[in-house]
Order: C-alpha cells, then sequence, then structure tokens
C-alpha cells in the first residue's frame, strides 16, 4: 500500500487557492514538480482568475466557478501540448491564481512638491497625499508584464510604480484644471475622478485599472499660507489704516502679556489717563446747543489726489507700478495689447486690459499703421 500511496501522491486531484492574505495579487499553485491528473477538480472562487502557463506561455484563463479539468474545456492547453485525441494521461502546467477584488488600502503621496502656475499668485509649490484602489482586470497581461514567474506577486512590488505614476500625471492635472489655488478644495473630488479615468487609460497594457482615486488634502508652502493668512487679515481690517492699528495693538497685547517688558505697565497707564478723561468730560457741563453756524472758511486745497498705480503681466511676470501717463506710453508703444493682463488696487483680480473701461479708450487713441511707400 506504501508504494500505491506514493504513486497516487505524485498526481494532483484539486487545485484550489484560499487566500489569507490581504496583500496579494498573484499566488502560484504548490505544483512540487508533481502531474496534474486529467479530471483534476479546479475551484475558482469569487474575485479570483486561474491561470494555466505551459512551458513559459499561457494558455487557459478560468473564471470563478469550479471545473472538472478534461481536453475539451481546455482548448489553448490542449493545442500546445498536442492533445489531437484527447489524451487522459496527467501533466505538467503552472498554475496562477490572479485576486481580482479591489485593493483600497493603497496611499500615495508627493515626496517633492509639484510647480503650478496659478492666475492670482503665480507659480506655487503644491503637496498633496490621498489614497486610491486598484484592481486586476487583465489576468494575462499582469502575468506577462509585472508579475512574471513571481510565485507571490504583492501590492508592494507594483505599489512604487504606481505611486509615480500618479505623481506624473497629478502636475498636468493640476495645470491643465483651470481651477485658482484657493478653489482647488472645492474641485478635489472632480480631480481625483478625472485622475482615475488617465490612471486607468494608462494601466491598461499591464492589466491593471484604478476605480477610485481620493485627494485627501491639497497643502501650500508656509510662506504662501502665511501670506493668505495676512491677505485675510487686511480683508477683515477693511483698510491699510485699519490693519496697522490692528498689527500696533496686537503687539501692545503681545508685549502686555511679557513680565518685565513695561509694555502692561505703560497700557494701564493709558487706560487710566483715557478713563480720567472720560470721567471729566462727563462732570462738564454740556452747552447747550444753538442755530447751527454757517461753516468756516477752508483754511487750504484739499490734498492732491494719489496717482493711481497700475501693474501689468508679460510673460507671466508682474512689472510696475505705471501711472496713467506712463500706461499709456507703454499701450503706444506696444508692450501693453489688448490682451495684456493688467491690475491695479480695487480690482478684484487681473483682467485684459481692453476689458478694464478706464483703460480701453487708450487703445483708441493707437493710430493706425502708417501706409506702404509707393
Amino acid at each position: 500500500m506504501g508504494l500505491f500511496d506514493s504513486i497516487r501522491g505524485e498526481f494532483i486531484d484539486i487545485i484550489e487557492w484560499t487566500d489569507d492574505s490581504r496583500d496579494t495579487i498573484v499566488w502560484r499553485f504548490p505544483r512540487h514538480d508533481n502531474e496534474i491528473k486529467m479530471g483534476a477538480k479546479l475551484v475558482v472562487r469569487e474575485s479570483q482568475t486561474a491561470v494555466f502557463v505551459n512551458e513559459g506561455r499561457i494558455a487557459d484563463v478560468f473564471q470563478p466557478g469550479t471545473y472538472t479539468l478534461q481536453t475539451q474545456n481546455m482548448p489553448l492547453l490542449s493545442t500546445l501540448k498536442g492533445w489531437k485525441y484527447g489524451f487522459d494521461s496527467p501533466f505538467k502546467a503552472e498554475v496562477y491564481f490572479v485576486t481580482t477584488r479591489q485593493f483600497t488600502d493603497m496611499k500615495w503621496g508627493t515626496q517633492n512638491p509639484v510647480i503650478v502656475r496659478d492666475p492670482e499668485f503665480g507659480m506655487v509649490r503644491l503637496r498633496a497625499f490621498g489614497a486610491y484602489a486598484a484592481r486586476v482586470v487583465d489576468p494575462a497581461a499582469l502575468l506577462r508584464e509585472l508579475a512574471g514567474t513571481d510565485p507571490q506577486f504583492r501590492t508592494e512590488e507594483v505599489q512604487e510604480y504606481l505611486r509615480r505614476l500618479i505623481v506624473g500625471k497629478l502636475g498636468s492635472a493640476l495645470a491643465t484644471s483651470g481651477v485658482p489655488m484657493l478653489d482647488l478644495a472645492t474641485q478635489q473630488e472632480a480631480i481625483g475622478v478625472r485622475l482615475a479615468g488617465v490612471l486607468t487609460e494608462e494601466l491598461k497594457p499591464v492589466g491593471i485599472a484604478v476605480p477610485t482615486f481620493v485627494i485627501e488634502n491639497i497643502s501650500l508652502p508656509p510662506e504662501v499660507e502665511q501670506a493668505i493668512d495676512t491677505r485675510s487679515r487686511m480683508g477683515i481690517a477693511g483698510n491699510l489704516d485699519q490693519y496697522t492699528q490692528f498689527q500696533a495693538a496686537d503687539a501692545l497685547a503681545a508685549g502686555a502679556s511679557t513680565p518685565g517688558s513695561g509694555v502692561g505697565e505703560g497700557m494701564g497707564l493709558g487706560l487710566g489717563m483715557a478713563a480720567g478723561q472720560r470721567m471729566a468730560a462727563g462732570l462738564t457741563p454740556q452747552p447747550q446747543p444753538t442755530a447751527p453756524a454757517s461753516p468756516a472758511p477752508s483754511a487750504g486745497p484739499p490734498p492732491l489726489p494719489v496717482a493711481e498705480q497700475w501693474f501689468i503681466g508679460v510673460d507671466g511676470t508682474q512689472q510696475g507700478p505705471y501711472d496713467r501717463a506712463a500706461l499709456a506710453g507703454l499701450v503706444s508703444a506696444g508692450t501693453v495689447a489688448r490682451t495684456t493682463l493688467i491690475w491695479k488696487e480695487g480690482m478684484s483680480g487681473w483682467l485684459s486690459a481692453g476689458q478694464v473701461p478706464d483703460i480701453s479708450g487708450l487703445f483708441g487713441a493707437v493710430p493706425p499703421p502708417l501706409p506702404p511707400q509707393a
């Protein structure tokens, strides 16, 4: 019986894979040089695909189900082995199980910042990170292009390749999205959907698809964040004078909280004097209202108006400031055209010169080119 048991052990009756890992993409069935018995059972579970390889060539691919291996349901392998008359003898072949479920724990991030051109802030360095899901849609292509003869091909072996591909496509997606930097947070989902389609098309030759791509965060350099915070505080303050007072109040509050700085005592003295002045004003009899007097003549002329300060954008570079006369000279010289970006204080953003009413009139004054000499 020992001899028959030894002979029987050389033939494989059941081929299956019970996956207990979460990161294995391809697993090769351990045949140990034994032959597969004709009529053996092949069990392919849901989210699996079985690929038979004969002498380095991919033969038959089996989808989920239970199969009895016969020459009838292995047409390609039968052709490769030359079973023209349906031999039922055992055979040798490598069997690879490929996982087709989604791998959802894939992370990505930019090690180096991605440089994009923003219409408001110019060139800006962005960093981003997030997650994505990947799955195998063409097991044969995956074996040919990536896994090869690896007996256990894991996600870690392809994750760095995918991360580099993602970073390479991310810069192009952000640069061509047409979304200002301050509005990227509201468009992260749309950009993620777009990137998922681009990556799936790029990975089609290797049999991988990216059904889901998530951008969790897009961050700016600290100096840009500080500039945005400063602009926000200026917007809250209302104008430059109020913002200066606001900064002075912050400085006084910070000095008052520092022991021994003397600022706290000075603030206390100033507040005490102000309170005394308000009390004295309250005790002083208030004069009775009288008929309004005629306005006193002005002591002098009003202050001269402040000249406008214009800035222009040429070849992605900010130039200026220019007053209106200098700007008219640039228009006459052809340096400023109707399509040139222009901005001054009070405008919400950069506009083409031809769209600004204060400037568009300058272009009408430019004479047409001289006629050619006879």
